[in-house]
Protein backbone atom coordinates (compact mmCIF):
# COMPACT_ATOMS: atom_id res chain seq x y z
CA UNK A 1 0.00 0.00 0.00
CA UNK A 2 1.29 3.49 -0.87
CA UNK A 3 2.09 6.00 1.90
CA UNK A 4 1.62 9.76 1.63
CA UNK A 5 3.10 12.21 4.12
CA UNK A 6 0.82 15.20 4.71
CA UNK A 7 2.65 18.23 6.11
CA UNK A 8 -0.13 20.66 6.98
CA UNK A 9 -0.68 22.78 10.09
CA UNK A 10 -4.45 23.19 9.70
CA UNK A 11 -6.22 20.27 11.36
CA UNK A 12 -9.31 20.54 9.13
CA UNK A 13 -7.20 20.48 5.98
CA UNK A 14 -5.23 17.47 7.25
CA UNK A 15 -8.48 15.68 8.00
CA UNK A 16 -9.90 16.35 4.53
CA UNK A 17 -6.71 15.27 2.73
CA UNK A 18 -6.40 12.16 4.92
CA UNK A 19 -10.08 11.30 4.32
CA UNK A 20 -9.72 11.57 0.53
CA UNK A 21 -6.50 9.56 0.41
CA UNK A 22 -7.65 6.81 2.75
CA UNK A 23 -10.95 6.53 0.86
CA UNK A 24 -8.87 5.45 -2.13
CA UNK A 25 -6.71 3.01 -0.20
CA UNK A 26 -3.69 5.23 0.42
CA UNK A 27 -2.07 5.21 3.86
CA UNK A 28 -1.23 8.55 5.42
CA UNK A 29 1.39 9.93 7.77
CA UNK A 30 0.80 13.38 9.25
CA UNK A 31 2.96 16.25 10.44
CA UNK A 32 1.70 19.64 11.63
CA UNK A 33 4.99 21.53 11.37
CA UNK A 34 7.80 21.71 8.85
CA UNK A 35 10.35 20.26 11.26
CA UNK A 36 8.07 17.30 12.03
CA UNK A 37 7.58 16.80 8.31
CA UNK A 38 11.30 16.73 7.55
CA UNK A 39 11.83 14.19 10.34
CA UNK A 40 8.89 12.05 9.19
CA UNK A 41 10.14 12.06 5.60
CA UNK A 42 13.51 10.75 6.77
CA UNK A 43 12.25 7.94 8.98
CA UNK A 44 8.90 6.96 7.40
CA UNK A 45 10.05 6.86 3.74
CA UNK A 46 6.75 7.95 2.15
CA UNK A 47 5.94 7.37 -1.50
CA UNK A 48 4.76 10.98 -1.90
CA UNK A 49 4.73 14.15 0.18
CA UNK A 50 2.09 16.88 0.22
CA UNK A 51 3.44 20.05 1.84
CA UNK A 52 1.60 23.22 2.73
CA UNK A 53 3.63 26.32 1.89
CA UNK A 54 2.58 28.30 4.97
CA UNK A 55 3.67 26.40 8.09
CA UNK A 56 4.16 27.75 11.63
CA UNK A 57 7.92 27.12 11.86
CA UNK A 58 9.73 26.73 8.54
CA UNK A 59 7.85 27.22 5.29
CA UNK A 60 7.08 24.47 2.82
CA UNK A 61 9.81 25.61 0.43
CA UNK A 62 12.46 25.15 3.13
CA UNK A 63 10.90 21.80 4.05
CA UNK A 64 11.25 20.75 0.41
CA UNK A 65 14.88 21.91 0.22
CA UNK A 66 15.76 19.97 3.38
CA UNK A 67 14.06 16.81 2.17
CA UNK A 68 15.72 17.10 -1.23
CA UNK A 69 19.07 17.51 0.54
CA UNK A 70 18.61 14.29 2.51
CA UNK A 71 19.81 10.84 1.50
CA UNK A 72 16.38 9.56 0.49
CA UNK A 73 14.68 12.78 -0.58
CA UNK A 74 15.56 13.00 -4.26
CA UNK A 75 13.18 10.33 -5.55
CA UNK A 76 10.06 11.24 -3.57
CA UNK A 77 7.48 13.37 -5.41
CA UNK A 78 6.70 16.48 -3.36
CA UNK A 79 3.52 18.41 -4.10
CA UNK A 80 3.22 21.99 -2.82
CA UNK A 81 -0.26 22.91 -1.63
CA UNK A 82 -1.21 26.51 -0.85
CA UNK A 83 -4.17 28.77 -0.28
CA UNK A 84 -2.04 31.88 -0.69
CA UNK A 85 -1.49 31.55 -4.42
CA UNK A 86 0.35 34.56 -5.76
CA UNK A 87 1.98 35.23 -9.08
CA UNK A 88 5.30 33.38 -9.19
CA UNK A 89 4.49 30.95 -6.35
CA UNK A 90 4.37 27.94 -8.67
CA UNK A 91 7.77 28.84 -10.09
CA UNK A 92 9.22 29.27 -6.58
CA UNK A 93 7.83 25.91 -5.45
CA UNK A 94 9.19 24.07 -8.47
CA UNK A 95 12.50 25.91 -8.07
CA UNK A 96 12.73 24.71 -4.46
CA UNK A 97 12.39 21.11 -5.65
CA UNK A 98 8.66 20.45 -5.63
CA UNK A 99 7.42 18.04 -8.27
CA UNK A 100 4.04 19.74 -8.51
CA UNK A 101 1.91 22.61 -7.26
CA UNK A 102 -1.77 22.75 -6.32
CA UNK A 103 -3.94 25.55 -5.00
CA UNK A 104 -6.52 25.32 -2.25
CA UNK A 105 -9.37 24.79 -2.13
CA UNK A 106 -8.81 21.45 -3.77
CA UNK A 107 -11.30 19.76 -6.06
CA UNK A 108 -11.49 16.21 -4.67
CA UNK A 109 -11.71 14.36 -7.99
CA UNK A 110 -8.84 16.32 -9.54
CA UNK A 111 -6.77 16.06 -6.36
CA UNK A 112 -7.09 12.28 -6.19
CA UNK A 113 -6.44 11.87 -9.91
CA UNK A 114 -3.22 13.86 -9.66
CA UNK A 115 -2.02 12.10 -6.50
CA UNK A 116 -2.72 8.68 -8.01
CA UNK A 117 -0.87 9.67 -11.17
CA UNK A 118 2.21 10.71 -9.19
CA UNK A 119 2.05 7.52 -7.12
CA UNK A 120 1.69 5.25 -10.12
CA UNK A 121 4.40 7.12 -12.00
CA UNK A 122 2.21 6.69 -15.06
CA UNK A 123 2.61 10.29 -16.12
CA UNK A 124 5.69 11.58 -17.88
CA UNK A 125 7.31 14.85 -16.83
CA UNK A 126 5.54 16.77 -19.58
CA UNK A 127 2.17 15.43 -18.47
CA UNK A 128 2.88 16.50 -14.90
CA UNK A 129 3.84 19.96 -16.14
CA UNK A 130 0.50 20.15 -17.92
CA UNK A 131 -1.27 19.55 -14.61
CA UNK A 132 0.91 21.96 -12.65
CA UNK A 133 0.24 25.16 -14.59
Amino acid sequence: MKKVLIIEDNENNRYMIRFLLEKFGIDTIEASTGEEGVAAAACQEPDLIIVDIQLPDINGLEVTRRIRGSKTGNDIPIIALTSYAMSGDRKQALGAGCSGYMEKPIVPEEFIARIRAYLSNSMGAKDNERFDR
